[in-house]
């Protein structure tokens, strides 16, 4: 299949789909949120893919939403549709019949966060940088980041990351159980195909039915968050803050918040 702005590759079990966007750090548009959308959905269908590996072209896994789209998207029903992708690359994300890996370099931040939290397996190049950092422009997780925080760390965990919105470094993600693996710079490639080597070499189709089984149960509760993450975030996009917050972003100054 063609994209313009994500590339697929299949072979030997194996797909890796990267984010291809380089040149805007991978951020996300209407259009790649879309192709995401429709080429999970067919991963989903597709019984000869056993592993997906996520990355990003270029020297980023992904900056999260593409600011500019933010700025011109003020018509709510161009937003609903953002949501309504976002809701489905979640999903079928979490559906996958397969082992799902994000190979992260440079950074992981926003939405690209989320999406990297919704996979099986985290590897992390040391110096990459991430991020759940939708406070900084008044907006809370969406791509089910709210669900796939709690999964890894539990609700307390997770309302001081969200609220905090810091930059983690490798280490400080590892420690918090955010990620898997962090790797030695320029071992990313390495490591991620030797994992896939050894996941490929063992059981996998008792490992996925037991993925089938543990994800089956909680599927219910991702739905009503995406739910819930699609209205909030339609509401806080109408706040004082948010406008506040995609201004500071832009004149690169400090934001003043006033709750509003």
């Amino acid at each position: 299949m063609a994209y313009e702005t994500i590339k697929i590759e299949i072979a030997d079990r194996r797909a890796t789909l990267s984010f291809n966007r380089p040149t805007v750090a991978n951020s996300m548009n209407l259009l790649m949120m879309q192709e995401l959308a429709d080429c999970l959905e067919f991963l989903k269908d597709n019984p000869e893919v056993q592993i997906l590996v996520i990355k990003g072209e270029g020297n980023i896994f992904s900056a999260g939403g593409d600011i500019k789209m933010m700025i011109t998207s003020g018509d709510p029903k161009t937003f609903e549709i953002i949501m309504s992708y976002i809701t489905r690359i979640s999903l079928a994300l979490y559906q996958l019949p397969m082992v799902t890996i994000a190979q992260i370099k440079g950074a992981a931040a926003g939405i690209g966060f989320s999406l990297a939290l919704g996979c099986d397996v985290i590897v992390v190049e040391e110096n990459s940088k991430l991020a759940m950092n939708f406070i900084g422009i008044g907006l809370i997780p969406d791509g089910g980041g709210h669900f796939f925080l709690s999964e890894r760390v539990g609700i307390p965990k997770a309302k001081q990351i969200i609220w905090n919105g810091n930059i983690m470094n490798p280490e400080e993600a590892y420690q918090q159980g955010l990620i898997d693996y962090k790797v030695e710079e320029g071992e990313l490639d390495s490591f991620v195909d030797q994992l896939v080597g050894k996941f490929l070499s063992s059981p996998i189709l008792a490992m996925l039915e037991s993925k089938k089984i543990l994800h089956a149960q909680k599927l219910p509760e991702l739905t009503a968050i995406l739910k819930n993450e699609a209205e909030g975030q339609i509401k806080m996009r109408k706040t004082e803050d948010h406008l506040e917050g995609i201004k500071a972003f832009i004149e690169k100054r400090t934001q003043q918040f006033k709750g509003k």
